[in-house]
């Protein structure tokens, strides 16, 4: 449980009369989250506008605070249903809904993400996955925000990897392996960067060779410091990689733990249900072991399945992501370590990367 600071100033203390000034933008925060007598303006913020909020250092050092602060955050269980009509009868679909709230003053927020997984849709030319994020005061529970979801868990799980790479990554790192060359590959092949400017060059592989080369292409005009390339062949890649980031949906093993050289990170993003796996047991076994949050060790198939075959215990996992931003637990510890780290998304971080989005473009919308 974490309290997410709001990026603006708290009430005057008491003590001299507020300024004119100062009343002003008090009374006019009052009527934004529906304390006054107006209601809350309902802002829409597509996917352009979350993208032109945000910057990888600027929601990196947001969720950094997020993750370090306070207990007065609250963060239910998400929820999981089953749809049997699905789309138009076709196959079954899924809703998602992962709901967090904070009544603090410094973030008087409640937000639910909204996940729809219909897999008929591809039949029809329409995406499989939906996802809106719908941000409300919590002091009136009144609606404030609209926002794309799909592009809020993009950026927010690029974070995170990079937010715990900070801790646990080298700090000379020179190459990054990307497994995978979906939507997720690059916001993690940039946040990445953004904590390890000392990146050089980065390794592109999918299963699909023509994909990693349309993401190396995408990427070229804006990677201008970094050598990119695609590769062929997983483990001639790993083997030299510093930074190794997986992004997929596999339910077989594609990084082994004997590929990986000392002193290398492991980062796994893919797998969120106990079917899914990106590394063996191998790489658990060798490697010092963080997690985002608890919930990883419920979820990721990776952890769930090597302590359930004996190759770990849950004693093996060093700490979380909290723990590493508050210094409760160590990160590297020395430079040959092997670190491994596995996230699962948190609803917590879903409502801070909402949070920054809304105050920023309010903010333009104020000074327009």
């Amino acid at each position: 449980h974490h309290v997410i600071p709001a990026q603006k100033a708290p009430p005057p203390e008491e003590g001299p009369s507020p300024t004119m000034e100062q009343q002003q933008h008090q009374e006019e925060e009052e009527r934004e989250q529906g304390d006054g007598l107006q209601m809350p303006v309902l802002v829409v913020i597509d996917a352009s506008h979350v993208a032109q909020m945000l910057s990888f250092p600027l929601l990196l050092n947001h969720l950094r605070t997020a993750f370090s602060v306070g207990t007065a955050f609250y963060a239910p269980h998400r929820h999981h249903h089953s749809i049997q009509q699905g789309c138009n009868g076709v196959s079954p679909a899924t809703l998602l809904l992962m709901p967090a709230w904070s009544q603090l003053p410094t973030c008087p927020y409640l937000g639910v993400k909204i996940v729809t997984v219909f897999p008929g849709n591809s039949q029809r030319s329409l995406p499989a996955v939906a996802a809106s994020y719908v941000l409300s005061s919590s002091r009136t529970g009144l609606p404030l925000a609209f926002i794309d979801g799909k592009e809020v868990t993009l950026w927010r799980t690029a974070c995170v990897s990079a937010l715990a790479a900070d801790y646990l990554a080298r700090d000379d790192v020179k190459v990054m392996v990307m497994v995978g060359a979906g939507a997720m590959a690059p916001y993690l092949i940039k946040a990445h960067i953004s904590t390890r400017p000392s990146l050089e060059k980065i390794l592109i592989w999918n299963r699909t060779p023509g994909r990693a080369k349309a993401l190396l292409e995408s990427l070229q005009t804006e990677l201008q410091m970094q050598v990119l390339e695609t590769c062929s062949d997983l483990e001639t890649a790993v083997r030299i990689g510093d930074l190794i980031s997986c992004a997929t949906l596999s339910e077989v093993p594609l990084v082994r733990g004997l590929w990986l050289k000392p002193g290398s990170h492991l980062d796994l993003v893919g797998s969120f249900t106990v079917k899914m796996m990106e590394c063996d047991d191998v790489a658990l076994a060798r490697g010092r072991i963080y997690i985002d949050t608890e919930a990883a060790l419920e979820e990721s198939g990776e952890l769930v399945g090597a302590i359930n075959r004996g190759v770990i215990d849950s004693q093996k996992i060093i700490g979380t992501l909290s723990q590493l931003t508050t210094k409760a637990k160590k990160g590297r510890e020395d430079a040959d370590d092997i670190t491994v780290f596995k996230t699962v998304g948190c609803a917590m971080v879903d409502l801070a990367t909402a949070q920054l989005t809304y105050e920023k473009f309010r903010a333009l919308q104020s000074s327009s």
